[in-house]
């Protein structure tokens, strides 16, 4: 009967010895999904403000490009006015062109972008 007593008692020390190593895991486990997903987060947010910088700057760039071509345009043809009404007709088909491929091309893309930016 003793040897039962021991037997039992090794088993619930046992059991009690597993419980506690699954919480254990379980409590790392957390904590690795958690350090997970603030490293995600950090990636992708620090790719938008990223993202944004550059498109600002592409903008800035653009847009002093654009003023000194219609300038210059302008000048050639003797109206400064027709040589920015020329740029914005050249960005208004640029548009154009964006708005028509923008579902086969444009959001596919930036789809994946972002796929493999949360996924990195």
């Amino acid at each position: 009967m003793a040897e039962e007593k021991t037997k039992t008692e090794e088993i619930k020390e046992s059991a009690s010895d597993l419980v506690d190593h699954v919480t254990d895991f379980l409590e790392t486990y957390y904590q690795y999904i958690a350090i997970n997903v603030a490293q995600r987060s950090i990636n992708l947010a620090s790719g938008a403000i990223n993202f944004v910088v550059l498109i600002f700057l592409c903008l800035l760039i653009v847009s002093f490009i654009g003023f000194g071509l219609a300038w210059w345009l302008g000048d050639m043809i003797n109206s400064r006015a027709g040589g920015f009404f020329i740029i914005a007709a050249f960005y208004l088909v640029i548009m154009i062109v964006i708005i028509i491929m923008r579902k086969k091309v444009i959001f596919p893309f930036l789809r994946n972008v972002i796929t493999r930016k949360i996924y990195e």
